[in-house]
């Protein structure tokens, strides 16, 4: 069994972490001044009178004061009293109104909802993404009486309609956006170029690049460039990535720390080193760029993830005396690439630094340090976490139910699993077919093919469909286990599924 313990070496050797120094905030100081009594035990005459003529007038200082601060604390009061009226009063009109745009449509004074409340509507929807919700407040904003044009509300939901792969209401909104007689910039621009961009839609991304270059008001400018190149490293596009930044180039636009950052993760997580480090070299000689943290967590994650835990410290190192601070985000890639590399002393020490100075573990953390100990076999570690994870009020995900699964069916324990779903049931943690998929390939491991087959029924309730990994998964168990008929059997249903599915297909298609 793999163990974590670190008291040996503190700092994985070939790592060293530099020691951060965090002031400890003063909470709550407070100056109390003595209080002075005035003595009485002279013996003259003359002092005793000036001692009364003075507490004299110090009674009559104080019955004013006293007065002018009762006269304060009562109007207070009742500035307090009508400030509260107001408040209720104005609550109440904001859920009147909550209640009407959740309706969508509302009797005839719905244009004259409270702005504020609108929205903010809008702007949670926008949030969520939730863009069909989200056009139907829009719509509701429109039609207020006090409603007036305004292109940054328009941006938002274009650049939002973006992330949501709706290229086409996206241009709706654009062209509402001049009909309304509201400026268009190079920020509008950009944001319907990203739409384009974000649905692989690059000829009308480049057309519109092209329209914007022979603009005068609609110059495009590296954040323009960016936004393009983002979109085309998503879908893997490095020829079109080598034209923009030749194009940049030659209209004398410079790359920015984001641009270089954008390029050095996705050539990492692609494993293409030679350019990776190509461009940190380019942005290392550029004065205006100078690498963050975010180039730090990058170069990590493209060492780290490939194995390479050497070249990762050394990087590390590099930045270090650069000046650069690592972050939580930073720590949850050493983390998941020592344990992936079965470095676990190093893991351990990585540990006990953020526990010494006190960086809060995130979700993420916990997942990877949770499938850290159930790879190394250490299942009381590992459920000690997953407590430790509870008890601070984090909600689990798919991803660390996953991680206990594999563990339990790797220790060959199937009570254990029933034991995460009996969590899954009294909790609302929203499952997704990548953990069905997982219990599935567990259960088959195990060789409990009742359980295994009980898991489609599983995931009907929960509303996920079966995929093509699901039925290769259960074919691979039956396989394996010598039994030829069950996965024929399974074998001949998908055959016929995806028969049904392209005879619905054709019947669907129009005959010109």
């Amino acid at each position: 069994m793999a163990s974590f313990s670190s008291s040996v070496h503190p700092l994985p050797s070939g790592l060293k972490l530099n020691r951060r120094t965090k002031s400890t905030p003063v909470l709550g100081t407070v100056l109390l001044k003595p209080l002075c009594s005035f003595s009485s035990s002279s013996s003259s005459s003359n002092g005793n009178e000036m001692g009364k003529s003075s507490t004299s007038r110090g009674r009559t200082v104080d019955m004013e004061k006293l007065k002018e601060k009762e006269a304060k604390e009562r109007k207070e009061e009742v500035n307090r009293k009508i400030a509260s009226k107001k408040a209720i009063s104005v609550i109440l009109r904001r859920e009147a109104t909550k209640v009407l745009i959740e309706k969508k449509r509302g009797p005839t004074n719905s244009k004259k909802l409270l702005p504020r409340t609108v929205l903010e509507a809008l702007y949670e929807r926008i949030s969520a993404l939730r863009w069909e919700s989200a056009l139907k407040v829009f719509e509701l904003l429109r039609e207020q009486l006090w409603y007036r044009p305004n292109s940054g509300v328009y941006i938002k939901l274009i650049v939002m309609l973006g992330k949501c792969k709706q290229p086409e209401k996206a241009l709706e909104l654009f062209q509402a956006m001049i009909e309304e007689g509201c400026p268009v910039s190079n920020e509008s621009y950009t944001a319907l170029l990203s739409t384009y961009g974000r649905s692989a839609r690059f000829e009308q991304a480049f057309s519109l690049l092209e329209y914007m270059k022979n603009a005068p008001d609609l110059q495009p400018d590296v954040h323009t460039y960016t936004v393009l190149i983002k979109s085309c490293l998503h879908f893997t596009a490095f020829d079109k990535v080598e034209a923009l930044l030749s194009d940049m180039a030659a209209q004398g636009i410079k790359p920015s720390t984001v641009t270089y950052n954008i390029l050095i993760d996705a050539y990492g997580k692609t494993r293409k080193f030679a350019e990776m480090e190509s461009v940190l070299v380019e942005m290392l000689q550029q004065e205006e760029c100078e690498p963050d943290v975010w180039t730090l967590n990058s170069t990590l994650r493209a060492f780290g993830g490939s194995g390479q835990i050497e070249m990762m410290e050394k990087c590390y190192e590099k930045f270090q005396r650069a000046g650069i601070e690592p972050n939580i985000k930073t720590f949850n890639i050493l983390l998941d690439s020592y344990g992936k590399a079965g470095e676990y002393e190093k893991m351990g020490a990585v540990m006990e630094y953020m526990q010494k100075y006190h960086y809060s573990w995130t979700i993420v953390t916990y997942n990877v340090v949770i499938d850290a100990f159930g790879r190394a076999g250490d299942l009381k570690q590992m459920e000690y976490l997953f407590r430790l994870m509870r008890s601070e009020r984090i909600k689990p995900s798919c991803v660390t139910l996953c991680s206990l699964v594999r563990a339990y069916a790797q220790a060959g324990k199937p009570e254990k699993i029933g034991g995460v779903l009996r969590f899954i049931e009294n909790s609302d943690v929203t499952l997704d077919t990548i953990f069905f998929n997982c219990l599935v390939d567990a259960y088959g491991r195990l060789g409990c093919f009742a359980e295994m087959k009980e898991v489609l029924e599983m995931m009907k309730q929960n509303g996920c469909k079966p995929d093509k990994v699901t039925y290769r998964t259960m074919i691979k168990a039956y396989s394996v286990n010598g039994m030829a008929n069950h996965a024929k059997e399974l074998r001949e249903f998908i055959e016929s599924e995806e028969g049904k599915q392209l005879t619905v297909l054709k019947k669907a298609k129009p005959d010109f």
